[in-house]
């Protein structure tokens, strides 16, 4: 069935949907879990130093790219996991790559962080 839904009505039922897929990951999976919680820390804590605007941003956005890089790869695990229980070839590179994913943003996350904190330590 279509979505007939346009102008605010599309925007506030789009964001109940944004809304659920948030509960659902914190639900559903505990990485999820842990990256959020890690990523309310680091948020507060970049909030705390003091750096620059740009400096900031960077630092905030490298780790709410690994909640979103998370999402996504929960997204796809649901999917091939409602496809089928079976093991697959397809089913289990798609897990792998997603999961790679992941692994990708957290070491952009660090380096980030590494490069624009570790000078002002000195």
């Amino acid at each position: 069935m279509a979505n007939n839904a346009t102008g605010l009505t599309r925007i506030v039922k789009a964001a109940g949907y944004s809304w659920q897929g948030l509960r659902a990951a914190w639900q559903h999976e505990a990485a999820f879990r842990q990256e959020a919680i890690a990523a309310i820390i680091a948020v507060a804590v970049a909030c705390w130093l003091d750096v620059d605007a740009v400096t900031r941003v960077l630092l905030i956005g490298s780790v709410v790219l690994v909640i979103i890089v998370e999402v996504l790869n929960s997204a796809i695990e649901a999917v091939v996991d409602r496809i089928g229980s079976e093991m697959h070839p397809l089913a289990g590179r798609a897990k792998d790559m997603g999961s790679a994913a992941v692994l990708l943003s957290i070491l952009l996350a660090i380096a980030v962080w590494a490069m624009l904190l570790l000078p002002n330590l000195q």
